[in-house]
Parts: C-alpha cells; structure tokens; sequence
C-alpha cells in the first residue's frame, strides 16, 4: 500500500516520503479500512512538523488524525466489507497509525458508520475540524443557546473549525459575526452565512476591563489565549463560549469577574474521545445541518506529496477552510 511515512533517526527531526509499506506493518486492530480520502487539521500539521509536535512518540509513523473508506476485513460483527465508515480522534494519528495511506487498521470502538447522503469526500471535508465544530453548537445549544438571544461570535473564521462554524450556526438561523484577521477572507465568510466581518485587530488588545458591553449571545473560539479573555468580558448574561482551539495561545490572561457577575460558561470542546453515541448525533446533525453547496466551497483536494508543505502552512494560519487529501493521488 502507498502511504507517507515519517521517519527519525536520533536526535535529527523527522522527515516525510511517499513510500510502498507492506499491509503487514499495519498495526493491530478489528478492521481494516481501504482510505478512501483523509484531511489536514491543525493537529495534523504539529504531527507533520518533523518533531511529532510531541504527539508522535514511535518511528516509523503514519499521521492523519482522521479518514474516511470501505471496510475491507473485520473481525468485529458491528462492521462487514463493503461497510463506509469515518474516523476521527482516539488519537489515531499520533499514537497509532493513521489515515494517510491506502489503508488503516484500528479498533472497531473508533469508527462511526458514514451517515447516508454523505461521500467519504464529504466527510473528509468535515473532518474534526467540522466534527468539533458540530460538538460546539451542541453544547452551546444544551446551554441554552437559540437564534433569538442574538449574534454569535466566531474567531478563527476562515480556518477550518470557523468555516464550518459558520456554515452550521448561519444554517440554524443564527446571526453570525466571524472574527479574521484576513481582509481578503471576507467574502469567502459572507458566502458560508456570515452576518458581519469581525476585524481580528478588534479584539486583539488584552484586556482592560474585566467586563465591558454585552455583545454576544455565543461564542464558538478557536485562537483561545489574550482574544478569548477579551471575549468573555463581552459576553451577554449567562452566556457561554465553547473553546476549541488555541491557535492564538494556550495561556489565558483573564478574570473570573465574567464568570461572577455574568455567568458566562466557557466550555472546553473534546473532540478526541467523544462517547460513540454522542458520535454518531454529531455526524448525523453535520449530514443534514451542514449545506453541502456550503461545504464544497470550503474544499481544496490535494494528494499526499503535498501534505508536508502545507503542513507547515496550516500551523502559520496560511489555510483558508478545508484541505481534502485524495490518498490516491
């Protein structure tokens, strides 16, 4: 099978090449997935980043954290050949192989069954990213969240976890204000749903007063570190903000003053080992909440030479929406 390795050796960074493994090397599972197509997340970009990012600890090593494909074996009576099935989390990828190659070997508890009227392209066009974005509004909604509390904000918008973001909340009726420090990204955030282009440098200060005018219904945040402390102090009462990145830093320089007086809720987003149940609702809301006209807009197809590139690319904020890794190109 063709796939792009990662090797090391000693103390240098590892480097990336395609290269023909053998479908022994594959390392133990239930099921064996013939990849149909992958994706590129921002994780993905530390794994690709020559020193594993620290998430890759054995060598040789196959990353992507996520695919999508056609049981080919299994030894599990919840999957047959011929199954569609997608994966994302359980940190496949980093500790175990993952889905860039032409075909993968994991435990039947990872995977989910591909919702119909989804491709596997389609998937991999969600990818975790989508699938994170999804788990967001989730449990912003559980907190209470409806299109009549007013504007949502979204940071990060033109990266992949904000693009679909955008697409779902905007879908759902809600006033979307997406937050980019790309001017050029403008229209491509007006045509996924957003209401109103949000200057990153508006909310780039650190914050001054622990509390200033309420703005924000909700808020689903991808930069975390000095913007999502500004953000919070300008969260409406018991609002709250689903966290899911930290593209901006994992430092957050805030006060507990939101948390007090208004009531906010910041709520951490765990895309890795999400329940199988919670999965499977989650794929289910993307198959029918994310417009797929939407989607296809996002996506740029690429094959698996081209990864480590914009691997780095993706880990400098230089990837607008979402990269779709055909495994046979």
């Amino acid at each position: 099978m063709r796939a792009l390795v990662m090797e090391k050796t000693g103390d240098e960074p590892a480097l990336a090449r395609l290269a023909e493994v053998p479908e022994t090397a594959l390392p133990a599972g239930d099921v064996t997935v013939r990849v149909e197509f992958s994706t590129l997340n921002y994780k993905d970009g530390l794994c690709l980043s020559g020193t594993g990012g620290g998430l890759v600890r054995t060598w040789p090593h196959v990353a992507g954290i996520d695919f999508a494909g056609v049981v080919e074996a299994s030894d599990d009576a919840r999957y047959r050949p011929g199954d569609r099935v997608v994966l994302t989390g359980w940190r496949v990828g980093e500790s175990h192989w993952g889905g860039y190659a032409e075909k993968a070997r994991v435990k039947a508890d990872w995977l989910v069954p591909l919702p119909d009227g989804l491709t596997a392209r389609a998937a991999m066009a969600i990818g975790t990213a989508g699938f994170t974005s999804m788990l967001a509004v989730m449990a912003l909604e559980e907190h209470g969240l409806t299109p009549a509390k007013g504007e949502v904000l979204a940071t990060g918008a033109a990266g992949g976890v904000g693009s679909v973001a955008v697409a779902i909340l905007a879908h759902l009726g809600y006033q979307v204000a997406a937050v980019t420090g790309r001017p050029e990204t403008e229209g491509y955030l007006r045509d996924l749903g957003a209401a109103r282009i949000v200057p990153r440098a508006d909310l780039a200060d650190t914050v001054k007063r622990p509390l200033e005018s309420e703005t924000w219904a909700g808020c689903i945040d991808a930069v975390g570190g000095a913007m999502l402390a500004r953000v919070l102090g300008q969260m409406k009462m018991d609002a709250s903000v689903a966290a899911v990145g930290l593209a901006g830093g994992s430092a957050l320089p805030a006060s507990v003053v939101p948390f007090l007086l208004r009531g906010i809720n910041l709520l951490g987003i765990n895309s890795v080992f999400v329940p199988y149940a919670r999965r499977v609702v989650a794929w289910d809301r993307l198959s029918r909440e994310l417009p797929l006209d939407k989607l296809e807009g996002m996506i740029r197809t690429v094959g698996l030479g081209d990864l480590p590139d914009l691997g780095a690319a993706i880990l400098k904020g230089e990837v607008q929406g979402r990269i779709v890794v055909d495994v046979t190109l």
